[in-house]
This record gives C-alpha cells, sequence and structure tokens, in this order.
C-alpha cells in the first residue's frame, strides 16, 4: 500500500533503504537522552537521521568535530544508529550570531529581563550588520573550514553531511541581511558564494562524499522568512550549488523570524495545512534532477505516499512526528498506521521545551510513561 515510502533511494550516492529522514533538530537534551532518543528513532524504521548543528569551527556549541570528547560522542551515535540499518548525516553548521554583541545582552537574559524569545530577536537584528563586516580573509577562512569538518564527519562515523544553508550560509544569501560591496554581496550570485565556496570546500577534500544542501527559501506576499534565498533567486542559486558538488537539496522555509513560522502549529495562517513547505520543493523540482526532500508538518502516510507517487518529492523529512512516534517508519511498513501516535502540531513540549530550556519533548511521552 505504501511502496513508495517503503522503496530505498540513491541519496547522492548512498541508498537510502526508505524514503523517510529524520529532519535537523536542536534537541537541547544531555547527551545521554540525546543517544536514548536517537537510537528509538533509528529503531523506529527510518532511513536516515540528519543531527542537527554540528560545528564546523572548533569554537562552535555543541559536541565538537575537534576534540577527541566529541569525536567519541559522534562515533558512538552512529554505530547505534548504523545497528538499525540507519544512514547518519551531520549537518555541517556555522553560526551567524555576533558573540560579542551577544555579551550586552546576557545580565537582561539572567535576571529575566529579556525572555528567550526576545533575545532570538534581538540577535537576528544584528545578524546583517555582523555579516556584512565580516573580513574577506575571515569569510576564506570559514568556507573552507567546511571541507575539514566533513573529512572530521566522515571520520567520526557519519556517511554523509549536510550543508546548513539557513545559518550564515543563509544570511549570505539574503539581501536582506547581506549589504556587503565586495564580492560576497550585491548580485545573487555574489550572495550566493559564501555557500558555494563551503560545498566546493567539501568536494576537494571529499570527492565521493554526498552533499546534501538545506536550502532555506525566502517568502513574499505575505512575508515569511528573513535568511535564506527568495524564490525568484531560486534559478540563480539551484544550478550553482549543483556545479559547486551538491548531491540533493533538503527544501525548506528560511530562519531568522518567528520560530513559530519554520517550525509551524497547526494554526498557522499560512504553513498550517499538511505539507506546508512543499509548495517550495516544487519550485526547486523545476530546477534540479537531484533529489528532493521536502518537509513541513509532514505527518499522514497517505498523504505522503501521494506526494512521493506523483514525483513532487524523492523523500518526506520529519521531526515533530518522529518525536511524537519514533515507530511511525516500522508501524506504515507492518500495515498498523492505526496505531500510530500522529503529532498534532500543538507544538507545547518540543518548541515549548526548546524555548523553556528543558529540550524537545513531546505531550504523548506523559502517556507512553504511565
Amino acid at each position: 500500500m505504501y511502496e513508495m515510502i517503503c522503496s530505498p533511494i540513491d541519496y547522492g550516492g548512498h541508498i537510502l533503504k526508505n524514503r523517510i529522514i529524520f529532519a535537523p533538530t536542536t534537541m537541547g537534551l544531555p547527551q545521554q537522552e540525546l543517544a536514548a532518543r536517537l537510537r528509538a528513532i533509528a529503531a523506529g524504521g527510518c532511513g536516515m537521521i540528519i543531527i542537527g548543528d554540528v560545528p564546523v569551527l572548533p569554537h562552535g556549541f555543541g559536541p565538537s568535530l575537534y576534540t577527541k570528547k566529541g569525536v567519541e560522542f559522534y562515533r558512538s551515535l552512529a554505530d547505534v544508529v548504523h545497528a538499525e540499518g540507519c544512514l547518519l548525516c551531520a549537518q555541517l553548521h556555522q553560526s551567524d550570531s555576533d558573540l560579542k554583541g551577544m555579551a550586552k545582552y546576557l545580565p537582561g537574559l539572567l535576571t529575566r529581563r529579556i525572555t528567550p524569545q526576545q533575545l532570538r530577536g534581538l540577535l537576528n537584528e544584528q545578524v546583517g550588520p555582523y555579516v556584512t563586516r565580516l573580513p574577506a580573509a575571515k569569510v576564506e577562512r570559514i568556507t573552507s573550514a567546511f571541507g575539514e569538518a566533513a573529512q572530521r564527519a566522515v571520520e567520526a562515523g557519519f556517511d554523509l553531511v549536510q550543508v546548513h544553508g539557513d545559518r550564515m550560509c543563509g544570511s549570505f544569501s539574503s539581501a536582506l541581511f547581506n549589504h556587503r560591496t565586495d564580492q560576497y554581496g550585491g548580485s545573487a550570485e555574489n550572495r550566493a558564494r559564501f555557500a558555494v565556496e563551503a560545498v566546493r570546500a567539501i568536494r576537494r577534500r571529499l570527492p565521493d562524499l554526498p552533499i546534501d544542501y538545506k536550502l532555506a527559501v525566502r517568502q513574499e506576499d505575505p512575508h515569511y522568512g528573513n535568511a535564506g534565498v527568495l524564490e525568484s533567486e531560486l534559478p540563480v542559486f539551484v544550478p550553482l550549488l549543483e556545479q559547486a558538488g551538491v548531491t540533493s537539496f533538503h527544501v525548506t522555509l528560511a530562519d531568522h523570524g518567528a520560530l513559530t513560522d519554520t517550525i509551524p502549529p497547526k494554526s498557522h495562517p499560512v504553513f498550517g495545512a499538511e505539507g506546508c513547505f512543499l509548495k517550495f520543493c516544487d519550485e526547486v523540482r523545476a530546477l534540479t534532477r537531484l533529489p528532493v526532500c521536502g518537509v513541513g508538518g509532514l505527518t499522514d502516510p497517505d498523504f505522503i505516499e501521494s506526494q512521493l507517487q506523483a514525483g513532487r518529492i524523492d523523500c518526506a523529512a520529519m521531526s515533530r512526528q518522529l518525536i511524537a512516534d519514533p515507530n511511525w517508519p516500522g508501524k506504515v511498513f507492518a500495515g498498523k498506521t492505526d496505531e500510530i501516535h500522529h503529532c498534532i502540531r500543538c507544538n507545547r513540549e518540543c518548541l515549548g521545551g526548546m524555548m523553556a530550556h528543558r529540550g524537545v519533548h513531546c505531550i504523548y511521552e506523559r502517556e507512553r510513561k504511565k
């Protein structure tokens, strides 16, 4: 009944056993709890897990590819995931936050005069000046570091990498943030240069490695997303990224706005429907023959199967749904869809837990613990 969901796919050179991917997610969990969560998701049957926010540089947040402890953690995740026949992808991430500028807000955050959501808005306001003023030599060092980070990720057990096309890549891509007048600013071709150089740095180091690209798309009329690529600029960005060495696209809405836009609840005025970001996949699909992965409120196996059958997407990425029910793939494969705990997109314990620094959880967890 779900032939496409269950079918394998060549995803840039590696074979995924099925079309379901766990989308990159900032989980905010202790390492032991995170490992247990990912073990459950892998055991539930998905074809690939993408580990979000793997730092490109040695001083980034989160487990580091440049320390023995960090590599051991990633290798332990790879062992757990591979034991379930699941692939592991590292989302290579370079922050676009001005850490020095952030320091002035810490007293307000510690005394709770500034909420985490307010801090996010304040940091977003600094992104434009920060990326605009970065010295070109430093920009080149950062893009070059994507190559070393990818090589270290492979040595730590990852099967492939995803370049995080939001964060710094997305900020350089966006005319709203990038006001540079050198080779990294101005035209769409110049604003694509940061991302293109990052991909090329990986390709030089690892000629055969699959490189997924999280393609963050900015929408106007109505306006959503501030970083990333304007829809009308996709015909420039997609071919340039493909020529640089990208082997697949993970397509979603651009960030740097309200988190309830990029992680929309069911009540969202524009993105409340199932498959809410797939219209961006349609635009990318028209520009490339590479695999396209869709994301955005995907929960229903019948809907997902129909999108795969129609060729609209090649893979379906989920985050909240696989947190709500890690066994979603296995239940679909076994014909037990009536047993699925469907994500209701309430955002109470997932986004709410992240914003309250409790980590990403789900309302169903209380029921599972009974």
